[in-house]
């Protein structure tokens, strides 16, 4: 497949598809997980033609980027490293963001906080450098957290040589804006599936003005689209798909439905409906960036055959035209 390009400005290339960590931080969000396998999986995807890994502090509080950071020992040349910063749980701040498995965290945009969480992150990644760093979430207040402020922060780090290039994700078009006027903001992370299409009308826009790349997470729709979920399907308290409308029935019969209209596709391009998915989703909004999740070496092996998957034309409109469904 195509599919290797800039991040932005900031000269640093990678292929489309990247590595999602989410799920192996664990918690209540996803469950337990066998540390030794998430390592695993991790170097599965890099073995794999996966370049792009990407953590955060909140994801598992800590455990994700700790578990990264062992993966990593030895092979941090050879990927793109992203994580995140602006969200706490060690002191409070006046904009309190969500309680994860008992404990309240806060949004942080201040230039000092920024600064302190990524030292934090580094050391838990035991790297000197972090390739991209995203603000997580916007502040609900900037008269508290002015967006000049937070940007001064990032380019004051990558000024250190502490990060190579300047994300934000869960932004609006306004945002992206604010953030292009003070510093040079070269990508955006925002939920974008076949499902969940708020980017492309709202965001993509503005990223094509101004030279903004944007990178999906939860394209699979957490799962949703892998073909492995039926109408009777159910999850445990606290799962987070509980709280994700597409989950719904009347939006799990259509995607059922559509999955089920694709099997001949994947059939013939001897690839799973995951695989079809992520091409088809890519394929979208020029030059996207995509990131799928994985907590088994097989999961992640099984992404990385995207790399590899070229779409007829027509099969590729057909398929375009079947996901309008959606809208």
């Amino acid at each position: 497949m195509k599919k290797e390009f800039e991040i932005g400005k900031s000269g640093i290339t990678s292929p489309f598809l990247g590595m999602g960590t989410w799920a192996i931080g664990g918690g209540s969000w996803w469950g337990d997980n066998d540390d030794k396998v998430s390592v695993e999986t991790i170097h599965s995807a890099v073995d794999n033609g996966i370049k792009w890994i990407d953590t955060a502090p909140i994801y598992g509080l800590y455990h994700s980027e700790m578990v990264v950071g062992e993966a990593l020992k030895g092979r941090r040349d050879k990927v793109i490293l992203s994580t995140k910063c602006a969200l706490e749980w060690d002191y409070e701040t006046p904009v309190k963001h969500k309680v994860v498995d008992g404990i309240p965290v806060y949004r942080d945009l201040s230039k000092k906080g920024i600064i302190a969480g990524v030292e934090g992150s580094l050391k838990r990644l035991g790297t000197d450098y972090i390739d991209v760093l995203f603000t997580h979430w916007q502040t609900t207040d900037y008269n508290l957290y002015p967006i000049p402020e937070t940007v001064d922060a990032l380019e004051t780090l990558k000024k250190q040589g502490k990060i190579r290039a300047i994300g934000a994700s869960n932004v609006t078009a306004d945002d992206i804006r604010e953030y292009s006027k003070y510093g040079q903001l070269d990508i955006i992370q925002e939920k974008f599936s076949l499902m969940t299409r708020r980017v492309e009308t709202e965001l993509a826009p503005v990223c094509r003005e101004l030279g903004v790349s944007i990178q999906a997470y939860s394209p699979l729709e957490q799962g949703l689209l892998t073909g492995k979920v039926t109408m009777e399907t159910e999850y445990g308290e606290g799962s987070v798909r509980n709280n994700n409308p597409q989950f719904k029935s009347d939006r799990r019969y259509l995607a059922i439905k559509l999955i089920e209209n694709w099997k001949s596709y994947a059939k013939k391009y001897n690839c799973s409906i995951s695989n079809l998915v992520v091409a088809v989703t890519s394929e979208i909004m020029p030059e996207t960036f995509i990131l799928c999740g994985a907590r088994k070496p097989e999961q992640i092996i099984d992404n990385a055959n995207s790399l590899k998957l070229e779409l007829e034309q027509d099969d590729l409109r057909k398929m375009l035209k079947d996901a309008e469904v959606f809208l």
